[in-house]
């Protein structure tokens, strides 16, 4: 009998395919109708196009771009691995059982909403935990990221990995990063992926950097992560991957 593998899932979801494909057809037949349906025909076309295109390029087949993007963050975690970390929204856990993997003495906790727009869970955490090995070292709750349930300073280290731009019950996304660095301990180690070059959410980078030092944040830093020789450029599209960087350092 083969051996369970963990399912990490795709970030373009099924689901979205779905949507093009079936807007698609429908506007085909509303086109016959009248022609002004044929600009909605190319545009949801081409959509679906391009997602199945990204679907690809994340999935193990087309690229592992997914993978490897996700790999980046713990690339930048300057951690030893001695203590307990918190990964913040952690879909179906890929990162935080890597984060398990990488440092065999580390617990690590993961929390998400798992919202129904999205193909995760707990169960789903929970059972690619067992795959990979680590459940004994791995524990998954439901919890925002705007609000963790957490004493301050209860961490040693942070990771999060294209989150804080979906947190819907913060509208300040700077508001994100202060609550994750506010549960980690002085001396802790963090490392956060996401849209960081996307000035409505966060502003210029070098002011965000400057906030985050003015919140007494030791030591950080920042990586531009969009143009990774392993993304290609439709993939560098600002709605897609091409405003994406890690904020890392010391708290």
């Amino acid at each position: 009998m083969c051996e369970p593998t963990p399912d990490y899932g795709n970030w373009v979801s099924k689901r979205l395919l779905c949507v093009c494909g079936l807007m698609s057809a429908l506007l085909v037949g509303l086109s016959l109708v009248h022609p002004v349906f044929i600009i909605g025909v190319a545009f949801f076309l081409l959509s679906f196009v391009y997602f199945l295109y990204a679907r690809f390029k994340f999935s193990p087949q087309g690229g592992n771009v997914q993978t490897r993007l996700r790999d980046l963050v713990l690339d930048h975690l300057e951690w030893d691995g001695d203590g307990t970390a918190l990964d913040i929204g952690c879909g179906n856990a890929p990162l935080a059982i890597n984060l398990a993997q990488k440092y065999p003495q580390a617990q690590v906790i993961g929390i998400d909403c798992w919202g129904a727009e999205w193909d995760y869970s707990q169960e789903a955490c929970q059972k690619n935990a067992r795959a990979a090995g680590i459940a004994d070292r791995t524990t998954f709750q439901k919890a925002s990221a705007a609000a963790l349930p957490f004493d301050d300073g209860l961490f040693d280290a942070a990771v999060s990995n294209f989150v804080f731009h979906e947190v819907r019950d913060a509208k300040d996304k700077q508001d994100v990063i202060r609550e994750a660095l506010r549960v980690v301990r002085k001396g802790g180690k963090f490392a956060f992926q996401d849209l960081f070059l996307v000035k409505r959410f966060y502003g210029q980078v070098d002011d965000l950097l400057e906030t985050i030092r003015s919140w007494g944040v030791e030591d950080v830093h920042f990586c531009d992560t969009s143009h990774a020789d392993f993304v290609s450029r439709p993939l560098r599209l600002p709605f897609m991957v091409g405003s994406t960087g890690i904020i890392y350092g010391t708290r």
